[in-house]
């Protein structure tokens, strides 16, 4: 299967109607899957989306877009282990220009890992680390 990396701004982009960029993005997601692609992300992604959805939109929210992920098969979770958090944390201190998050320096190497070179994303910084993004620009 080939994968799409998603990221949080994709991902909260997808689940709240109220984004502006929320039918770009379901479009970009949806015509993926469509060609038979499927969906990758990791724990620490998840953690950061299951946040931001309870800050901005509510707990029901929340709880609403993980049932969804858990139960999907076409959605693949990458769990980070102690060898891809300190590949992440040499990205995170090399780049002292950039304003990469931990987080992203995670997706960053699994998705160089896994080989994958695009990622569902409204965030500048995969662009920066040579990824491509959709659903591209407005």
């Amino acid at each position: 299967m080939k994968w799409l990396f998603v990221d949080t701004a994709g991902w909260f982009a997808a689940a709240d109607a109220a984004d502006s960029s929320n039918a770009r993005v379901c479009a970009a997601r949806d015509h993926w899957l469509e060609q038979g692609g499927g969906l990758l992300t990791t724990d620490y992604v998840v953690d950061e989306t299951l946040t931001l959805l309870r800050m901005r939109m509510n707990v029901q929210a929340a709880e609403r877009w993980w049932k969804q992920i858990e139960g999907s098969k076409r959605v693949r979770i990458e769990w980070i282990n102690p060898q891809r958090s300190d590949q992440a944390r040499t990205l995170f201190f090399r780049y002292r220009d950039k304003s990469f998050s931990f987080t992203d320096c995670v997706s960053f190497v699994v998705m160089k890992e896994l080989k994958i070179k695009k990622s569902l994303t409204l965030d500048t910084h995969f662009r920066q680390a040579g990824f491509d993004l959709l659903p591209g620009k407005a």
